[in-house]
């Protein structure tokens, strides 16, 4: 990881440092740390203490800010639930919401749940320990703050630690250099300016499609062509928001016990544009054109569900591949530039991009593709970017080149469990946890969006929902029981892994490189990240809260050592 002071802006500002204890101490003000705020203080009446390391609430959609930043789960779903007032009286604008208009609704639910009284801002926390006399945590920050608390919540995000690689030179490039995962807040012009965009997943394909109206010319390095469908973005009316609304609690229900946390339809009345309980194989090839051209003209992540087995066998993946590329095909003017767009691996191994008018840009004469694989860049020079063949003369290079997904917030937090035992020792050969949510040897130290809970294979919001209400009842459980901790027996911590690990290698996601895999990472243990299909997930923490919570030791701290 490069120097992140470099990348981010100074947003520190000047308060005394606290010691104060509290019931509850959340770390991470993104959609995760927002509902356990209201859920531990509004809801429960704890006393509770936010820490974010940023100037703003909002996680991603803080930092996120770079040009064409946009969610890909539809708005309508794509919001808290924890109050029946706030999903009734916001509106939003588009089907898919871009970033500014996230991160006002963010400021909205701060500002309605009057939120910034027990949050502090610009403050990272640097440590956190585990007293086995007393049962407690202590927290520490950067800004010298010391905070005791029973319980602790890391809802640092799946994708909050922007990753670059190590580039040499990186420190000669004298124009601007920018990471879509750190974009300045204020303004950054690229007009009539030579532009470098590293990177093509998400976040690269999306700034890319916005730069390219803008720049003097743009280059896009890509190393490894992505499965990119389209948005279908529009405008969002009246009367669509208020059929949903209408019938909140009943579609929110649905979307709670579905594979992906949501629903691919935005009316709930719409008919289905795709049953999608057919396999890719027992169709004809007239009706599995004719089903991926209905996905594809619907938009949005519907294409992921038009036939049952296109994210599990290898051949189904593949026809999906050769349906995108005839789309490419007909979009790339240019033959040469076309086949380069086109992903060779398995559809569905990586993250499905979507995207509104990516393929079009490079129709455009102020664009250039560069072909980093075959052609990999060597390093930074005083002036811009150097492969093998090439020096390519740019004044500002945007970093697109993703997170260390999952582990990497929590890693660069000295966590210490039992014994002094840190976290990053912990997961050496790779993370550990049970039901992503809690790790053996870290007593009352919950995570929200954690390796192997569904995390980024699911509406993250719904997930994280999902996640906090499960923790607070947990947590009322212990203390109606007058129970003082609670930690994952190894033994169901070790099922749980081999679970997930298992329904990873049963899909097509192990079929390549990725960050599910950490792949993205070099040195990173490699393990499968995520839990794949939500309601099971679901489904699996209800039958241990109903239990009363098999698989965990509730015990004495000493006892249960």
């Amino acid at each position: 990881m490069t120097d992140q002071v470099k990348l981010s802006p100074d947003s520190a500002k000047d308060r005394p440092a606290e010691r104060e204890t509290f019931d509850v101490v959340i770390v991470g003000a993104g959609f995760g740390g927002l509902a356990a705020l209201h859920k531990f203080r509004d809801e429960l009446g704890y006393s509770v203490r936010l820490i974010e390391a940023a100037s703003g609430a909002g996680g991603v959609w803080y930092w996120n800010g770079y040009p064409g930043a946009r969610c890909d789960v539809e708005s309508l779903q794509y919001a808290l639930a924890f109050s029946p007032e706030l999903t009734q009286e916001w509106s939003w604008t588009e089907r898919f919401s871009a970033q500014p208009e996230i991160l006002a609704y963010v400021n909205h639910v701060v500002e309605r749940f009057d939120m910034a009284r027990d949050m502090r801002l610009d403050t990272r926390v640097t440590s956190a320990s585990y007293d086995e006399t007393s049962a407690n945590w202590i927290i520490k920050t950067d800004r010298g703050d010391q905070y005791d608390a029973r319980y602790v919540i890391m809802a640092t995000g799946p994708l909050s630690t922007p990753y670059m690689p190590a580039w040499p030179g990186l420190d000669d490039f004298k124009g601007e250099i920018h990471h879509t995962g750190l974009w300045p807040h204020e303004p950054v012009d690229l007009s009539d300016k030579r532009v470098a965009i590293v990177g093509t997943g998400s976040s690269g394909v999306q700034a890319a499609t916005a730069v390219s109206q803008e720049a003097e010319h743009l280059f896009v390095f890509q190393r490894t062509p992505h499965h990119i469908v389209p948005a279908t973005n529009r405008p969002l009316d009246g009367d669509e928001q208020n059929a949903v609304k209408a019938r909140y609690p009943e579609l929110y229900a649905n979307w709670t016990s579905s594979p992906a946390g949501m629903s691919w339809r935005s009316l709930p009345t719409d008919d289905p544009v795709v049953t999608g309980d057919k396999s890719a194989l027992e169709v004809g090839d007239e009706e599995r054109q004719a089903t991926f051209e209905r996905a594809w003209n619907y938009g949005g992540t519907t294409l992921h569900r038009s036939f049952n087995d296109l994210l599990i066998d290898e051949r189904a993946s593949q026809y999906a591949n050769e349906f995108i590329a005839g789309k490419i095909a007909t979009l790339v003017k240019d033959p040469e530039t076309a086949a380069l767009l086109v992903p060779t691996q398995y559809y569905g191994t990586k993250r499905l991009i979507l995207e509104t008018g990516y393929y079009e840009i490079f129709n455009q004469p102020n664009v250039t593709l560069v072909d980093a694989k075959s052609d990999p860049i060597e390093c930074l020079t005083a002036k811009g970017i150097r492969t093998g063949s090439t020096d390519y003369d740019v004044d500002v290079i945007i970093f697109a080149t993703g997170y260390d997904a999952l582990t990497g917030s929590l890693n660069r937090i000295d966590i210490r469990g039992r014994d002094g035992m840190t976290l990053a020792d912990a997961w050496r050969d790779g993370p550990q946890s049970h039901l992503g949510i809690m790790v053996s040897g870290f007593p009352n130290i919950f995570l929200i969006s954690g390796p192997q809970s569904p995390s980024a294979l699911a509406n993250v919001i719904v997930a994280n929902e999902q996640q906090v209400n499960w923790v607070s009842d947990a947590v009322r459980y212990l203390d109606d029981h007058d129970i003082p901790a609670m930690e994952p027996e190894t033994e169901a911590q070790a099922k749980w892994v081999e679970e997930v690990n298992a329904r990873g290698m049963a899909s097509i996601y192990t079929k390549g490189a990725n960050w599910y895999w950490g792949a993205n990472i070099n040195g990173k243990s490699p393990s499968f990240l995520c839990f794949i299909n939500f309601a099971d997930y679901k489904a699996a923490c209800d039958e241990i809260a109903s239990t009363h919570y098999s698989g965990f030791v509730l015990a004495d701290a000493k006892q249960s050592a």
